[in-house]
């Protein structure tokens, strides 16, 4: 009788992986385990403060998300419970955002979709807003040719590529050395009459904070009175949409505004569901141009559609129904609640650190972001780095134009980030900082001699 050693694959003793599909087939095990094997290599994605996705569920949900991978979303005709459960996400999101005329009976009576993260959400807003004002602009017999669209140097890089590839002008608003959100001031002097809207963020990248959203809805609204151009706001709550709600209820920034048309927003983020799911709704129907909704009828029914996407799984949806049924808005709230607790704290403990200075100190939403003062010797990137050496992904980077002479370094406190792991990250932050300050970080004994 033999027996193989553990490590004798082809794959295992191969020192350059393959970048060609091979000539025969691998036992699955073997497969399995050299996968695996690469993927040790990966930071782990607990200790990831770079991202504000989730990065962990319930075993409940990780299950139900199993039993839908192989579900596809398009074909609602072939899956229609699944396309049911969409369509009620959907809903509980426009209700969440105090979408008017909303049938509580019905939950097609909102008027949005579910999609692959805010990106294409980003998208689908941007497409809308920019059809309305062609139809408009056209109805009246002006020229449609320079749509622009009016938005802080703070938004995430999908806008960006929304105006690139739509060709629509980016009217960028910079920032200033100690204000990293847009105001209504910038954006009544900026927006004319081929403006196609305002983007404004509930939840900035850069520092979590909530743009003014109702102070440039109500500026937009007095020079709509005065004559000047009737422009729309899309508010961009990828990273607060599922956070304002619970921890400031008293914050107007949704439907609640007139002025607002559409809002999207991450599920993957503070939706507390595993990537990547986003919705984007609208107002009313009034504010999604027919035109830019598809009929199909080969996957079996007449099948409306508005997506960027096609085909993709229905398992998303299916995680983020999950949270909805089971968190409801009083577990909602609790998690957020104590997320945000955590953020305090970290940022109250780092203040206290000589040479930080707090930027953000998540009363916004659970994130931090704080700088160092330019006399300590090394600077965000350098402490950024030495944190990566204890197994801490936490991104330092430039603020945006306007504030550019700033760097920071951003914590972001998800689920599944407990009081012992903060009081760890501040450990490794003090404790790597007083190594820098002596000119580099010091061997370490991990054992007791």
């Amino acid at each position: 009788m033999s027996a193989d050693p553990a490590y004798t694959s082809r794959l295992d003793l191969q020192f350059n992986a393959p970048a060609r599909l091979g000539d025969t087939s691998i036992e699955a095990d073997d497969v399995a385990r050299h996968i695996h094997d690469e993927l040790m290599l990966d930071g782990s994605s607990r200790l990831n403060l770079a991202t504000f996705v989730s990065t962990w569920m319930e075993p409940q949900a990780r299950s139900l998300m199993a039993e839908a991978f192989d579900k596809n979303m398009i074909d609602k005709d072939e899956y229609p419970a699944t396309a049911a459960i969409e369509t009620r996400c959907v809903s509980m999101v426009a209700d969440l955002f105090h979408a008017p005329g909303l049938d509580p009976a019905d939950a097609a009576s909102a008027t949005g979709v579910s999609t692959i993260g805010s990106s294409e959400a980003v998208m689908l807003g941007g497409l809308a807003l920019k059809w309305r004002w062609r139809l408009a602009r056209q109805a009246a017999g002006k020229d449609t040719s320079r749509p622009n669209l009016v938005l802080g140097s703070n938004v995430q890089v999908v806008w960006e590529k929304f105006c690139r590839y739509f060709d629509v002008e980016p009217r960028y608003l910079p920032m200033a050395p100690d204000r990293y959100t847009i105001t209504a001031e910038q954006v009544v002097g900026a927006v004319d009459e081929n403006t196609i809207g305002v983007v404004a963020i509930l939840g900035t990248t850069f520092t979590g904070e909530f743009e003014p959203v109702a102070e440039i809805a109500e500026a937009l609204d007095a020079l709509a009175a005065s004559g000047g151009p009737d422009v729309d706001i899309h508010v961009d709550a990828a990273s607060g949409g599922f956070v304002a709600p619970f921890l400031h209820p008293e914050l107007r920034w949704d439907f609640r505004l007139p002025r607002v048309a559409s809002i999207n927003v991450s599920g993957h983020k503070y939706g507390l569901t595993y990537p990547g799911v986003g919705f984007v709704v609208w107002r009313d129907r009034g504010r999604l141009p027919e035109e830019l909704v598809f009929r199909v009828s080969y996957l079996g029914g007449d099948m409306p559609t508005f997506t960027l996407n096609f085909s993709r799984p229905g398992n998303q949806v299916i995680g983020q129904y999950y949270n909805f049924l089971r968190l409801g808005r009083e577990g909602y709230a609790k998690v957020m609640g104590a997320l945000q607790r955590i953020a305090r704290w970290i940022a109250d403990e780092l203040g206290k650190l000589p040479g930080v200075r707090v930027v953000a100190d998540g009363s916004a939403i659970p994130v931090v972001a704080f700088a160092l003062a330019d006399d300590l010797g090394f600077d965000v990137h350098e402490l950024s780095h030495a944190l990566r050496a204890e197994g801490w992904q936490v991104p330092a980077y430039p603020m945006p134009d306007g504030a550019e002479g700033l760097s920071v370094l951003r914590i972001v406190i998800r689920e599944g980030f407990s009081g012992e792991l903060a009081q760890a990250l501040v450990k490794s932050i003090s404790t790597a900082m007083g190594e820098l300050a002596q000119g580099g970080q010091k061997p370490r004994r991990h054992f007791a001699h």
